[in-house]
């Protein structure tokens, strides 16, 4: 099962750091997304995806809001110097959001 199927995502950014909510659809899967989603995983899987950035430069800090279904990860160095210094095409990191819900969680 993919994570977009149980939640979906916004982003954000400022600088060189991305911001990627996670919000479950349904209350009763928060602590199964908690479990899935370690900082770590979204690394490996993002990552993946974007081999251009150094695995050293990033820094994933995981914060849990229970109280709104929520993870929020705020991604440090993904952005390779942010909107104002980048050439990627996707400077804003919009496109993050998208690549976290393909990732696939394993069986409950």
């Amino acid at each position: 099962m993919k994570l977009h199927q149980l939640a979906h995502s916004r982003t954000g950014d400022k600088g060189d750091t991305s911001n990627i909510s996670v919000i479950a659809y349904d209350a009763q899967d928060y602590d199964y997304l908690c479990q899935q989603l370690s900082p770590e995983r979204v690394q490996a899987h993002l990552q993946g995806l974007m081999p251009e950035v150094p695995p050293a430069e990033w820094r994933i800090t995981r914060y849990e809001l229970p109280q709104l279904q929520a993870l929020n990860f705020v991604i440090s160095g993904v952005l390779r110097g942010g909107v104002t210094r980048s050439t990627a095409l996707d400077a804003h990191g919009k496109s993050l959001s998208s690549l976290m819900l393909d990732i696939e969680l394993t069986e409950r």
